[in-house]
């Protein structure tokens, strides 16, 4: 494993993209101390089935040549959890989302992306296609690690301490969704990510 080079994939959570900050931060982070590290950030679809369409398509293609291991932001999380079962990456979640069909109920209708202006129908339909994300059980706790503030005023922080409870994790009071100071982690997660 340690003989192939390391690629790492950020997974920006809903009506997000590259440009958001975290991504941003562990991009830059990357290209200052490890230069080494192929980063790759897609601008994921909008509608879940053509998200996860996306994310096989790109570790099937460097799967082979790479090792690779996943930040996952908020809905990003919910498919790095995903991921992890059918190819066993590494993965860092920040203020994952646990039960994203759930949560999407209240954004069903029209959305417009904020970062990229475009606008889209969320329907019953990308719910279900969520549902069928779902992993049961985390087959290897040990893959992850929750960074979870508690002030996020978009997720219940409680579902995810419960779902990642074998898990590492860091629980910060206080912050929001957006994870206020994820500046103090790049480094740890790359280590954590054995990246």
């Amino acid at each position: 494993m340690g003989s192939k080079p390391s690629l790492l994939l950020y997974i920006h959570g809903f009506n997000s993209s590259p440009q958001s900050l975290k991504a941003n931060l562990m991009r830059d982070y990357c290209a200052q101390y490890r230069s080494d590290i192929k980063v790759v950030i897609p601008q994921m679809a909008c509608f879940p089935k053509q998200a996860a369409t996306q994310l096989l398509e790109l570790v099937e293609h460097y799967k082979g040549d790479y090792h690779i291991a996943l930040v996952g932001s908020s809905l990003g999380g919910y498919l790095s959890v995903w991921l992890n079962s059918l190819y066993g990456c590494k993965a860092v979640v920040v203020n994952p989302a646990v039960r994203p069909y759930e949560l999407l109920q209240d954004f069903l209708g029209e959305q417009e992306n904020p970062y990229t202006g475009e606008r889209y129908l969320l329907t019953a339909q990308h719910i279900d296609e969520l549902k069928a994300l779902d992993v049961s059980e985390l087959s290897n706790p040990q893959d992850f690690w929750l960074l979870q503030q508690t002030e996020d005023e978009v997720l219940d922080y409680r579902q995810a301490v419960t779902r990642f409870a074998r898990a590492k994790q860091t629980v910060e009071e206080g912050g929001d969704h957006s994870f206020i100071g994820f500046e103090r982690y790049p480094k740890a997660i790359i280590e954590f990510l054995k990246l």
